[in-house]
């Protein structure tokens, strides 16, 4: 496989180590170019030194990490040419202007945009000699955003990019990222605790629960084996030992492997999950 066919992030047998802790348990992922990968956990899981291995940031313990196949350890600094950061917390001098934010990023970036960024700016109603410190949470996203959009990536990493915004503010980051994803064919690798939001755009799903990646695979075929199946009575014996909980009067199961499933004569109904329904049996009900 040559550079250029290689996927745009590849993890293979990757494990992160604190010390005794071990964070990240010998986790293998691939996002394929143009698609959108959304990484899943609950705080603790892990994704947050999956991604900061991924971007080169620290080293892994033991595996390989390649970003448009090159090891990211070795060739970071050219690797981050090509890919675009929004970071969990958006974070810039308070002082700063935005367009003093915007010539510094600039000088960094060989591909740096100026009108794409302009133009965003001003969809975004933001004046560019505001301080950084002035704008709201959810305009200091979308300076992030259009920084990193501006300096033409091939990857656009978001780390839990709607985290504290308000519904109004989230759809207008999905929105934009979904143009740009329609505009430029990027790949885009997000981590989320915004099921809802992801569900509409992410190609590819995985689920880390406890340092492990133990769910990895296309959104659409994910959901098409996972179903609630409820019944009239409790408790319900089901051969293939699935969980068992009450459900008013009566029990229901969440089924992980529904096309192969044998459905009991006795069920009274049988529903679709959405990916939040599924992340939550995939990881505790106590999510």
């Amino acid at each position: 496989m040559t550079n250029e066919t290689a996927p745009a992030v590849f993890a293979d047998a990757v494990t992160i180590r604190y010390g005794s802790k071990v964070a990240v348990d010998n986790g293998t992922l691939s996002v394929a170019r143009g698609s959108v990968y959304a990484l899943l956990g609950r705080n603790g899981a892990g994704k947050s030194s999956l991604v900061r291995t991924l971007l080169g940031q620290q080293p892994a313990s033991a595996g390989t990490i390649r970003l448009f196949g090159e090891d990211v350890w070795t060739h970071r600094a050219t690797l981050m040419e090509r890919v675009g950061i929004v970071p969990e917390d958006a974070d810039a001098p308070p002082d700063m202007r935005v367009d003093k934010l915007t010539r510094f990023w600039s000088s960094l970036y060989a591909r740096w945009d100026v009108t794409l960024f302009n133009e965003r700016l001003e969809r975004f109603h933001i004046a560019p000699r505001t301080k950084f410190g002035d704008l709201s949470k959810g305009q200091k996203k979308q300076v992030m955003l259009a920084l990193s959009l501006a300096t033409s990536p091939e990857l656009l990493l978001l780390d839990d990019p709607t985290l504290g915004l308000d519904v109004v503010a989230r759809k207008s980051l999905f929105e934009e990222v979904i143009a740009e994803l329609a505009d430029r064919g990027i790949t885009v690798l997000i981590t989320t605790h915004d099921l809802g939001g992801v569900e509409t755009i992410a190609d590819r799903v995985g689920v880390m629960h406890d340092g492990r990646l133990v769910l990895d695979e296309e959104l659409e075929t994910l959901k098409s084996r996972f179903r609630r199946v409820r019944f009239a009575a409790r408790p319900v014996a089901l051969a293939n030992g699935s969980n068992v909980r009450a459900w008013g009067s009566g029990s229901e199961v969440v089924v992980s492997n529904f096309p192969e499933w044998n459905e009991p004569a006795d069920a009274v109904e049988v529903s679709p999950m959405s990916l939040e329904e599924i992340f939550i049996a995939v990881t505790g009900e106590e999510a």
